[in-house]
């Protein structure tokens, strides 16, 4: 079994700019090498011809749900001592992942999406904000999103409105516009990660790089939340993950006889996340 290297303390700013915003910066988040290594792992799925999870969208936007048991090579994404302590801090140990979504943006200029009839701008979890209603829809759920192609001011990064994970209706889009007056692109380098929320509205941005812009999401939920991700059984299986690695992959609270132990399956995020850092679990 391998260990799970100590946390990174939450930033306090980063924090307060979540709460307050509704997404927040997590400054190198990833290493140089990590990234090349991330974007090799996804140019590779994307240039297969697997079906199982493939995400195909409007005007060619490319991807696959699910994507951490398709490559093991996005596995040290999962459970990153860098993001995932303040996704913990915002949420809390009882937690699991929801997706591994990886996501190719075509370059070019807008076609079907991201026009004035059909903006693009939604809400995560579209289903409980149609169930209890926007007003009622509480915090479930944080994606931390990983940028694998170079960042340029074309590239179509993700564009947020800040403060509209507050917002009990959908924000006003004028006519012939695009986007909601007050929207910003978060200025951030490839080793950087942002973390956003269920409620948070936001869209991608329109990419005229002449590149596809390549980007890892990685949501996480509690536990009583179903993933959207088919179960990962048999990575799982696998004898060399960490117990906290097992947690966010699913595992139940059982006992090694089987038997029901309440708890027992979000011990292990409870305990690394009061590891000090500096030492490994």
């Amino acid at each position: 079994m391998t260990t799970t290297p100590a946390p990174r303390r939450p930033d306090a700013s980063v924090v307060a700019d979540f709460n307050r915003n509704g997404f927040a910066i997590i400054r190198d988040a990833i290493s140089d090498d990590l990234r090349q290594q991330l974007l090799r792992t996804a140019q590779r799925l994307l240039a297969s011809d697997i079906t199982a999870g493939r995400d195909r969208g409007g005007d060619g936007k490319d991807g696959f749900r699910g994507c951490l048991a398709l490559d093991h090579g996005f596995l040290p994404l999962l459970a990153n001592p860098a993001t995932l302590p303040t996704v913990v801090e915002l949420l809390s140990f009882n937690i699991h992942l929801l997706s591994a979504h990886l996501i190719a943006l075509p370059s070019g200029p807008p076609k079907t999406i991201r026009t004035p009839d059909r903006p693009g701008w939604h809400r995560d979890m579209y289903g409980v904000t149609a169930d209890l209603g926007p007003a009622n829809t509480p915090r479930m759920a944080i994606k931390v999103a990983h940028y694998l192609t170079p960042i340029t001011p074309d590239c179509g990064m993700t564009m947020f409105l800040p403060a509209s994970h507050l917002l009990t209706q959908s924000p006003a889009i004028t006519d012939g516009a695009i986007d909601p007056a007050g929207a910003i692109t978060p200025a951030i380098r490839g080793t950087d990660a942002i973390l956003f929320e269920n409620r948070t509205w936001h869209a991608s941005g329109i990419n005229l790089s002449g590149a596809p812009r390549i980007a890892v999401m990685m949501q996480y939920g509690y536990r009583w939340l179903h993933p959207v991700d088919d179960p990962y059984t048999e990575l799982r299986g696998d004898r060399s993950l960490s117990d906290v690695q097992r947690q966010l992959l699913g595992d139940r609270d059982r006992n090694p006889d089987g038997s029901l132990a309440k708890g027992k399956g979000a011990e292990p995020l409870r305990t690394w996340s009061a590891t000090p850092p500096g030492t490994r679990q």
